[in-house]
């Protein structure tokens, strides 16, 4: 006997029509504008039946391909490469910013005086999954971009400065932490998301689209 619809996560309920919701945008049967709406509704409901209700007229089920896309998508990437497991970088009267697919070692030393350091995550691949930044940071700016399914712990004292930590610390045990040390003196920084889960819904189905309409 299965499981009454109230009675099942929520969260689950709402992954599972978000899944059909793409997959059947992705194929044609929805358009863009009827996508992005379901989608804000799917999001946004807290009731179990306002949320299977906006897939009761799609019939296509997410498939193993489909499946197997998102976890490429939505998973922390990891790797086994052999690399440095510290970075140091210097931002003296300049700017330094490590970004793209660049791979993250076990520490990364922050030195920013009088300039501005960049580490964005986004695309990042991780090897450790507890990852430290020192940073010292006098009269500097420094920016951390994450995606939304890493963990972010921030230990900084600040002397007349700003520290802004809006990365949510809600991701799997599996996901990277990263851990945030040292100081900021006459300065600032703010660690924030880059790219909000619902950009990322609409970017991995307009590729999904374009795919599927190539493979025509």
């Amino acid at each position: 006997m299965s499981v009454i619809l109230e009675d099942r996560p929520i969260e689950q309920v709402r992954e599972e029509t978000i899944d059909q919701l793409i997959f059947n945008y992705s194929h044609g049967v929805i358009s863009a504008e009827a996508f992005e709406r379901r989608l804000d509704d799917a999001m946004g409901s807290d009731s179990h039946q306002e949320i299977i209700d906006l897939v009761a007229d799609l019939t296509l089920k997410a498939d193993t391909k489909y499946n197997n896309n998102k976890e490429h998508q939505f998973t922390p990437s990891y790797s086994n490469a052999d690399t440095d497991d510290s970075l140091n970088l210097k931002s003296i009267l300049g700017n330094v910013e490590r970004s793209g697919q660049w791979n993250v070692p076990k520490t990364i030393t922050v030195n920013s005086i009088l300039g501005e350091a960049v580490l964005d995550f986004t695309d990042a691949v991780f090897q450790h999954q507890h990852v430290t930044i020192k940073l010292n940071c006098i009269l500097g700016g420094n920016k951390i971009y994450v995606p939304e399914n890493i963990n972010v712990v921030c230990k900084t004292y600040g002397i007349i400065s700003s520290i802004e930590n809006k990365a949510p610390s809600m991701a799997t045990k599996q996901a990277p932490i990263i851990t945030i040390e040292g100081k900021v003196i006459l300065g600032s920084l703010s660690v924030s998301i880059k790219r909000t889960i619902k950009e990322k819904f609409i970017v991995f189905a307009n590729n999904l689209k374009s795919a599927f309409d190539g493979d025509k």
